[in-house]
């Protein structure tokens, strides 16, 4: 499967959000909703950008994610791209989109192509508190667990910055969002690193 190619750039009416924009208390782009989009899985990708692991999308035709889709005021892109500035702006097909959005829906992704090792680029605990906390938010135990399930690269170590967030949106981490992560993470025999 390719990747999709580019409208213009404001052709773009609504963002995919697979990550850290699913959960609200990180944006306030308006008419959010639960979607399912195919073809595409989460991964944790290094880059050279920095010293961290990114989670991205890559394309999978048996694949199936969920997240949300958000309206992006025309005027909003541009801060939306900063945010999200290791990414491509991407256009998804309408008929990967269940249910069906109104308008060009972007989902941000990481182009393809070799990069150092992921080993050596840990995942931010406080960036994964946000993220499964926003998948408890919208689809519950069930969805949290299936973003694990639907994401690869769990070979990263996971840096422990719970006690002092390094992630720039953290959010207070709610005692059964913390045992789910833990968990899951556990059971992946993902290896944690102390902050600090």
């Amino acid at each position: 499967m390719q990747t999709p190619s580019f409208p213009p750039a404001l052709a773009f009416t609504h963002v995919f959000g697979y990550g850290s924009l699913v959960n609200l208390r990180t944006h306030a782009h308006a008419d959010a909703r639960p979607v399912q989009v195919t073809g595409w899985r989460r991964e944790w990708r290094a880059t050279t950008l920095r010293q961290l692991a990114f989670l991205s999308v890559t394309p999978d035709p048996g694949c199936s994610i969920a997240g949300l889709t958000a309206r992006v005021a025309e005027a909003d892109w541009p801060a939306l791209d900063r945010r999200e500035a290791a990414y491509d702006r991407v256009s998804l097909p309408p008929e990967s989109l269940t249910p069906g959005v109104d308008g060009h829906v972007a989902i941000y992704a990481i182009p393809p192509g070799g990069g150092p090792a992921l080993e050596d680029h840990p995942i931010l605990l406080s960036y994964l508190d946000v993220v499964v906390q926003g998948f408890l938010d919208h689809f519950g135990p069930d969805g949290a667990a299936a973003f694990f399930d639907t994401t690869t690269g769990w070979q990263a170590p996971v840096l422990d910055d719970r006690a002092a967030p390094l992630y720039p949106r953290a959010q207070p981490v709610l005692p059964e969002t913390g045992v789910l992560v833990d968990a899951a993470l556990a059971r992946r025999k993902v290896r944690r690193i102390a902050a600090g």
